[in-house]
């Protein structure tokens, strides 16, 4: 018997093995952005802690002082591409409100603290998005040329 608030059984074995494969880093979309700033000689830390919180960024450019995530469109809700589970869709829409108001919270709290926080759609041009990190990272580092 589960608890209130604990998560639900899967609606099917499809449902529990797509769950089973979802990762929490190095996704797609992530390792894209990744290999593009990579290629624009840009360093950064993955899957990096955030200074005060119990939270964890994709990229951090910690000289910079620039957080960014790649958000997925099915857990952060995307007005474009976010999608609602018939099945348990009470326990799911909670779920994502949750997701949303702690990125929220997390940007609040990053930007108080002097960050730039930067957020990515899964379905964002991964060329478009490492353009706009490194614009962002470079107006933060004065003296840092904008390679390519």
């Amino acid at each position: 018997m589960r608890t209130p608030g604990s998560t639900p059984p899967a609606s099917s074995p499809e449902a529990l093995a797509r769950m089973v494969r979802q990762r929490r880093r190095d996704t797609r979309p992530e390792l894209a952005i990744r290999r593009l700033l990579h290629a624009r000689g840009m360093r950064y830390r993955v899957d990096a802690p955030l200074p005060g919180m119990r939270r964890r960024a994709d990229l951090v450019f910690s000289s910079a002082r620039v957080a960014v995530f790649v958000d997925g469109c099915f857990w952060h809700g995307c007005p474009e591409h976010g999608t609602q589970p018939k099945h348990n869709a009470a326990w799911w829409a909670n779920k994502i409100a949750v997701n949303a108001e702690r990125d929220r919270d997390t940007d609040r709290r990053l930007a108080a603290d002097g960050w730039t926080v930067l957020r990515v759609w899964e379905h964002e041009a991964p060329e478009t998005a490492a353009a706009q990190i490194a614009q962002i990272v470079a107006s933060r580092q004065p003296g840092r040329r904008l390679d390519r």
